[in-house]
């Protein structure tokens, strides 16, 4: 397989919209952020690539504002983008003048050949780097340029798989290169922010592998004809396939009058929020009731109260916490200790928001599939809540 890590983590991202892009090859309307970064990307090549007579700040300017990609833009937002992008431009240069670096490529393709021996196949992964500079320590500094608005922590950085091939890349290219001789950043434009990290051969082998893993996922579905669900996030409303999604598409069809064993969906829908609201209230006022039968119990000195639909009894249930290591010791010897140790899922669910990101992949890599089981849930508008 030839494969990228864009390609990579469309599939991690969202199998659906991997599915969309990658084997039913529909063609993907880029997004204005899409267009905006490209061109920023463009006119920072455009800052280094003049050597050894660099454009002045000036230059720059006068060639972003020519080039600017005006197409599909209403008055609003082409203001908005321009000024934002002029900004970050003039930030990016007073800070990073282009004579104080010593780049060395710019837009960098390469590749990275991966075996796998467990199955037998070769697996080619490329990319393209922004910029390459030589550090005046005699390191390599990789650097990528990201518009977005949000910063991640250091943490996601050190686990950046783009950023780990992209170190795979160069040290492919140049043997000579060392993985501690490379310095990994991403500059975040809009901040005005660098985080940087490096790699070690270890981290190349666990990029390897997860790489590997990926594909065995894609390469699993593919032959065994399996579905590639999508994945609903905030990254939804940057997709192009969202009309034609599973997750959204009822969204932008017409259904008024569509029909299922001669319902109409509309009123089935409304019908199903009115029960649900109807559930809520039938349980806020069981547990109402019940508290005021409590206190009845109390204040009566009973236990139970009869009327014409039956009885209604008073009931303890105790619940005890256990010394395991004292109850080891009765178990063990009779090899039933395993029994109490088997995954609590719930439990488990519970602690994940508190694991760093990597734990949870680590997690999620460990689980296996036993049972799918499909239901129905609701969610409903905040206006209608009012």
């Amino acid at each position: 397989m030839r494969t990228s890590y864009s390609t990579l983590a469309t599939f991690r991202q969202c199998p659906q919209r991997y599915k969309f892009r990658y084997i039913d090859k529909l063609p993907e309307t880029k997004t204005k952020e899409q267009i905006f970064g490209t061109f920023i990307h463009h006119c920072l090549q455009f800052m280094f690539r003049h050597d050894p007579i660099y454009p002045t700040l000036d230059q720059v300017l006068t060639h972003y504002r020519e080039n600017f990609p005006r197409e599909g833009w209403n008055e609003s937002e082409l203001a908005i983008y321009e000024k934002q992008g002029e900004a970050m431009l003039k930030s990016f240069y007073q800070r990073n003048a282009p004579w104080n670096f010593n780049v060395i490529d710019l837009e960098s393709r390469f590749e990275v050949t991966i075996e796998d021996p467990a199955r037998g196949t070769v697996h080619i992964l490329t990319g393209i780097m922004d910029r390459i500079d030589k550090l005046p320590d005699g390191r390599y500094e990789i650097i990528d340029y990201k518009t977005q608005k949000r910063l991640p922590s250091q943490e996601k950085v050190e686990r950046d798989l783009q950023l780990s091939i992209y170190a795979m890349g160069l040290a492919k290219r140049w043997p000579h290169i060392k993985p501690d001789q490379i310095k990994l950043s991403l500059q975040f434009l809009k901040h005005g922010e660098t985080l940087s990290t490096t790699r070690t051969s270890e981290d190349f082998h666990k990029t390897e592998s997860d790489t590997l893993e990926t594909i065995h996922k894609i390469d699993d579905r593919v032959s065994a004809n399996e579905s590639f669900e999508p994945v609903v996030s905030p990254l939804c409303d940057f997709c192009a396939y969202k009309p034609i999604c599973p997750a959204w598409k009822h969204l932008y069809k017409n259904v008024s009058l569509e029909t299922i064993n001669g319902d109409k969906i509309s009123s089935l829908a409304k019908e199903y929020f009115s029960l649900k609201d109807n559930k809520r209230e039938t349980e806020r006022r069981l547990g109402e009731i019940a508290g005021l039968i409590m206190r009845y119990f109390t204040q009566e000195s009973i236990e139970r109260i009869f009327d014409g639909s039956g009885i209604i009894s008073k009931r303890t249930i105790d619940r005890y916490s256990y010394d395991f290591e004292k109850i080891r010791g009765v178990l063990e010897p009779l090899g039933k200790w395993q029994d109490v140790l088997k995954a609590d899922e719930t439990r488990l669910r519970a602690i994940l928001k508190e694991l760093p990101e990597w734990a949870r992949e680590e997690i999620k890599n460990a689980r296996t599939l036993a049972r799918s089981t499909t239901i129905l849930t609701a969610t409903k508008n905040k206006k209608t809540l009012l």
